[in-house]
C-alpha cells in the first residue's frame, strides 16, 4: 500500500499541472498526444529546474510525491513531464487508429530520446507555468531522470542507455525486458559495452502473469532479474525491490518514493560510470585453472577518449607508420593530416585529398586506395608518387612485412559482387575472393596466418587461412557483429588487431572487439556516434585512434599495443576453443 509520502501531507505546499496537446512531429509523425507538465510551488525561474519524464504519462501518484519530497529537500526542485505515448488516426476516424506505444517505447533505438529534446522539450519551454513564469529546464544529465511501467520501463531505460549525455536516473517498473522489439538483448548489451553513467531502480514481482498473457515474448519475472544480474555485473549503480506482485502498478507506486530518493542521492554530485567484470574490458581475474582465455582488459582506469584537436574538417581512413605517427583523411578539408609523436597535427602534403583507404608498409610508404580511378599508390614523404596497382575500385587496404597489400573492393557490379585482391610487388594480383556484400575492413592477424575481412552491409565478417604463397584458403563465415535496432546492417569500416590477436571494428555501435573464435566480447563506444576509421598509433602503439559520424578523430590510450600488420610477424598467445 501507498505509504504517507503518496499521500497529500498538511501543511505541503502543491505544485500545479498544465496539458498541451502536442500533434506535430518529424519523429513520430501524424501522432497526436496530451502532454501534462508538473510545477513544484518551490519552482522560482531563477535557474533551470530538474527534469523527470514519466512514460505513459505521470503515474505512481509522482506530482504528489514530488510535493513531499521537495518540500523536505530530499530531491531537488523537479519539474515532471507526463509523456503519454502517440497514435495516429486513420482516414477513416475513429476507426482503426494506430497506436504508437510499443513502437516509441519497446524499441532499443534513440528516436524517443530524439523526440523529448528536440520537439517536447522545447515545446514546454516555449510555455509558461500557471503563474506565469518562464520555464528552463536543465540541460545537465546529472538533472534529467525517467520513469515507466513495463513498456514504459524499459523506455526508460533506453532513454538514458541512447543517450546518457542527456539521462541518467531511470526507475523502471515491471519493464519488458524480453522480446517484445528486442528487449531481451539487453542483458548481453550491458555485460560487453563499457560501462555508461546511469543509475538505475528496478521494480518487479513474482507473479507478474504478463508472462502467460504474452509469454512467447518472454518471462518479464525471470527477463528483470537477468537485467538486473547483468547490470551488476557490468558496475552500475543499481537498486532493485522484488516483491510477489503481477503486472501492476500497485508495488511500483507503493515504492516510488523510496526509488525516487535512492536516485536523487548525492545530487548534485554526478552519477559516474562503474568498473565492468567483463575480462575484455577492465581485466578481471580468470576462474580458477583457466586456459586460453585473455584476461588482460584493454581498458586503462581513468583513461577515456578524447577529440583530436585542429582545424580538420572530417575525418575518415586512418593509418600508422613505423613511429607511431598517424596519417588521416579529410575528406571535407580535401587534405591529409599527421599526428606526430609529439601529439601535434600537421598538413600531410605526400597524400592528395583523392583516396578512399590508406596503409604504411613496411618500406615507410604510405599505400592509398583511390575508387575514383581505381588506382593503388605508393607516396613517400617526399610527395613522390609511383603507381602500385590499378583496375581496382580499393577501399581499405592492409599491407603485411614483406610488402604485400590485401585489399576490399566494395563493388564491381550489381548485388553482392564485393571482392579482395592480393597485390605482390611490380603489381601483380591475384582474385582471392568475390561475391561479397560491399566488403570493408581488413586485417592480419600479428602472426600473419589468418586474414579477416568485414562486410559493412550483412551482420558478418570473413576468416582466412593465409597460405605460404600469400593466398586465402578455408573461407569461413567467422566474426559475428552485434547491430544496433535502427539499422539492418553493422555498417563495419575499418579493422585493426592487437598484440594478443584481438580484433577491434569500427561500426555502428561504435568500437566492437573480437576475441580469437569470432565472439563479440566488449563494445566501446565513442562520443562521435559511428566508427569508420581505425588505426593503433602513438609512440608504443597503445593509442587507439577513432574517426566517427561527427567528422572528429578520437583518441584513447589503451592498455593492450597494437599489432602494425607491416611489423615483423609474432608468436600469439595459447589460446583454446572455449
Amino acid at each position: 500500500m501507498p505509504g504517507p509520502d503518496s499521500l497529500p501531507q498538511a501543511g505541503v505546499p502543491k505544485g500545479k499541472d498544465f496539458q498541451f496537446t502536442l500533434d506535430h512531429s518529424k519523429v513520430f509523425p501524424g501522432t497526436t498526444r496530451t502532454i501534462t507538465v508538473y510545477v513544484p510551488s518551490q519552482y522560482s525561474a531563477e535557474r533551470p529546474a530538474c527534469v523527470y519524464v514519466g512514460l505513459d504519462g505521470l503515474g505512481f501518484e509522482a506530482p504528489v510525491v514530488f510535493d513531499n519530497l521537495i518540500f523536505r529537500h530530499e530531491i531537488p526542485v523537479t519539474i515532471a513531464i507526463g509523456l503519454p505515448s502517440g497514435t495516429v488516426e486513420s482516414a477513416d476516424p475513429p476507426s482503426d487508429p494506430r497506436f504508437n506505444r510499443s513502437l516509441e517505447f519497446d524499441g532499443l533505438n534513440g528516436d524517443l530520446a530524439r523526440f523529448l529534446l528536440d520537439e517536447v522539450f522545447p515545446e514546454v519551454e516555449r510555455r509558461r507555468t500557471p503563474d506565469g513564469l518562464p520555464i528552463l529546464l536543465s540541460k545537465d544529465p546529472n538533472d534529467r531522470a525517467a520513469g515507466g511501467g513495463s513498456t514504459g520501463g524499459i523506455g526508460a531505460f533506453t532513454l538514458a542507455w541512447e543517450r546518457p549525455d542527456a539521462f541518467r536516473r531511470v526507475f523502471t517498473a515491471i519493464g519488458t525486458f524480453v522480446g517484445m522489439r528486442g528487449g531481451d538483448r539487453y542483458p548481453v548489451l550491458v555485460r560487453k559495452t563499457e560501462p555508461k553513467p546511469i543509475r538505475i531502480f528496478m521494480q518487479d514481482g513474482s507473479n507478474d502473469e504478463l508472462t502467460k498473457a504474452i509469454g512467447e515474448a518472454g518471462d518479464w519475472w525471470m527477463g528483470n532479474q537477468t537485467m538486473l544480474r547483468a547490470l551488476e555485473f557490468a558496475g552500475y549503480q543499481v537498486e532493485h525491490v522484488w516483491g510477489e506482485g503481477t503486472h501492476s502498478g500497485r508495488h511500483a507506486t507503493a515504492i516510488f518514493p523510496d526509488a525516487m530518493r535512492w536516485l536523487w542521492k548525492d545530487w548534485p554530485q554526478p552519477v559516474t560510470a562503474g568498473v565492468s567484470r567483463n575480462a575484455f574490458l577492465a581485466g578481471a581475474p580468470p576462474p580458477p585453472n583457466a586456459t586460453g582465455w585473455l584476461f588482460q582488459g584493454i581498458l586503462l582506469p581513468g583513461e577515456g577518449g578524447e577529440p583530436v584537436p585542429g582545424d580538420y574538417q572530417s575525418a575518415g581512413a586512418v593509418a600508422a607508420g613505423m613511429r607511431g605517427e598517424v596519417v588521416f583523411r579529410d575528406a571535407g578539408g580535401g587534405k591529409a593530416w599527421t599526428i606526430g609523436a609529439d601529439g601535434k597535427i600537421r598538413r600531410f602534403a605526400a597524400v592528395s585529398d583523392s583516396f578512399t583507404g590508406l596503409a604504411f608498409g613496411p618500406d615507410g610508404l604510405v599505400y592509398v586506395t583511390d575508387e575514383n580511378t581505381s588506382k593503388i599508390c605508393a607516396c613517400a614523404a617526399d610527395g613522390h608518387r609511383s603507381l602500385f596497382a590499378e583496375g581496382i575500385r580499393g577501399r581499405d587496404i592492409v599491407v603485411n612485412h614483406g610488402g604485400a597489400a590485401y585489399v576490399t573492393e566494395p563493388e564491381s557490379g550489381d548485388g553482392p559482387s564485393g571482392r579482395v585482391w592480393l597485390i605482390k610487388a611490380g603489381g601483380r594480383r591475384t582474385l582471392l575472393d568475390s561475391g561479397l556484400n560491399h566488403p570493408s575492413g581488413i586485417a592480419l592477424s600479428p602472426d600473419g596466418l589468418w586474414l579477416a575481412v568485414a562486410e559493412s552491409r550483412s551482420h558478418w565478417g570473413y576468416s582466412y587461412r593465409v597460405a605460404s604463397d600469400g593466398g586465402v584458403q578455408d573461407k569461413q563465415r567467422f566474426y559475428r557483429f552485434e547491430v544496433p535496432d535502427e539499422a539492418d546492417d553493422s555498417g563495419a569500416g575499418a579493422w585493426v588487431m592487437d598484440v594478443e590477436g584481438r580484433l577491434y571494428a569500427a561500426t555502428r555501435m561504435g568500437v566492437q572487439t573480437f576475441d580469437r573464435n569470432g565472439r563479440v566480447r566488449a563494445i566501446l563506444p565513442v562520443p562521435g556516434g559511428e566508427a569508420f576509421g581505425l588505426a593503433f598509433g602513438g609512440a608504443g602503439f597503445d593509442v587507439l585512434y577513432v574517426s566517427c559520424a561527427d567528422h572528429r578523430l578520437y583518441r584513447r590510450k589503451l592498455r593492450v599495443p597494437g599489432a602494425p600488420p607491416w611489423g615483423a610477424p609474432i608468436k600469439l598467445p595459447t589460446w583454446t576453443a572455449g
